[in-house]
């Protein structure tokens, strides 16, 4: 078969680029290894940056936000004893969404139907062949274990950290920076109604805990625990017991209820460059991850769909390629900012090391909230920096 874009990944990123890509006239077929039901229902993060909120209703799937999502003015930090609220409206003009992954894949596989557009779903052997020339292919054999081929006039990679598209950027040109942190998080999902009206980010001399949503009735909630956790070692009591502990504040109670949901996520940094290659391009997961705690990972995938199927679309519709040359370079600036602040939230947030590094920690806390510049600062990169190359 042929198309214009072949799109490796039904993730958020390659679901809105498709979006994109079809409202600006260019057909494109998106390729995904796991099945339909599995990419609707994975569950990750939660925090929507106003400039992605945006970008979604400017490409038509910003409706259930609006009616469902939850619009927060700021978060609150807490260490034991004391608990600040930090409004980023006040202190840097924007608000951020609550409103899960999950919520976005949907509204995005929906909208895929609705267009029309070819999609595979568990697609085995996915290989790209002749990036560097003009006419890329991608192989994979089907759901149904037919072989198929996709001829195209760029590939998109947008299959995560753990997809094959990255991998074929030579690796004589490609260069992969990584951190893995000591720690990991236990995180559960609970039908409970929010104990709070804003995120709650805990230091604690146990380790760091996190008080997050996805409804009126649905609750998110994070521990630090070892790399290595059992799960089986923690049951429901011993979860509440810990989270009661970490977000102990008098005058405060956490609500508990029924565990629905627990997994453990592991904490690291990655970024590969360059994020394009031939006719190749990367975008999302598939060039960067991001620990959790600075609420980035999602977004930075947005943001580089938005930069991407510009490029794309002035490309293939009129023949200039400048924003194609220069995608890679101003998407990987946002990607070390945005890398940048989210291991600064982490190493914060997360107890690690010894007394000295407690100590060191806490005065950083202190800071954020005692100072507007530093106050500004966090809540600038939180909310969202601008995204460069958009107009």
């Amino acid at each position: 078969m042929r198309t214009r874009v072949a799109i490796i990944g039904a993730g958020p990123a390659g679901l809105l680029l498709a979006q994109l890509l079809d409202a600006a006239g260019i057909d494109s077929v998106l390729v995904e290894q796991r099945s339909a039901e599995y990419v609707r229902s994975r569950i990750r993060a939660g925090i929507l940056e106003s400039g992605s909120v945006q970008l979604l209703r400017e490409a038509g799937v910003g409706d259930r936000i609006a009616r469902d999502g939850f619009e927060h003015r700021g978060i609150h930090l807490q260490w034991p004893g004391e608990r600040h609220h930090l409004d980023f409206v006040d202190l840097a003009g924007k608000s951020v969404w609550v409103y899960g992954q999950t919520e976005v894949t949907k509204d995005l596989m929906a909208a895929r139907e609705r267009a029309g557009q070819l999609s595979f779903y568990e697609a085995a052997d996915v290989e790209l062949h002749d990036v560097d020339s003009d006419s890329p292919t991608v192989t994979f054999t089907d759901a149904d274990g037919r072989p198929q081929r996709i001829e195209a006039e760029i590939i998109a990679g947008c299959d995560g950290s753990h997809g094959p598209s990255r991998y074929f950027v030579p690796e004589r040109h490609r260069r992969t920076w990584e951190r893995t942190y000591p720690f990991a998080w236990l995180g559960i999902l609970a039908d409970v109604a929010p104990s709070t009206d804003e995120l709650i980010y805990a230091w604690h001399p146990d380790g760091f805990a996190l008080h997050s949503m996805r409804s009126d009735t649905v609750s998110r909630f994070y521990l630090q625990v070892e790399p290595d956790e059992d799960l089986t070692a923690w049951s429901d009591d011993r979860i509440w017991e810990a989270l009661a502990t970490r977000f102990a504040l008098d005058g405060w109670t956490l609500t508990t209820g029924a565990i629905t949901d627990r997994s453990v996520l592991p904490m690291r940094s990655m970024v590969t460059s360059p994020m394009r290659h031939g006719r190749l391009f990367l975008a999302g997961d598939a060039a960067h991850t991001v620990p959790p705690t600075g609420a980035k990972g999602l977004n930075l995938a947005i943001a580089d769909v938005a930069l991407l199927a510009r490029a794309i679309a002035t490309w293939l519709a009129g023949g200039d390629t400048r924003l194609a040359d220069e995608y890679s370079d101003i998407a990987l600036r946002r990607v070390w900012r945005c890398t940048h602040f989210s291991w600064w939230m982490t190493t914060m947030l997360h107890r690690h090391g010894d007394d000295f590094d407690a100590r060191l920690q806490l005065a950083q806390l202190q800071r954020v909230v005692q100072s507007d510049s530093a106050a500004t600062e966090l809540a600038e990169n939180y909310a969202g920096i601008p995204i460069e190359g958009l107009s």
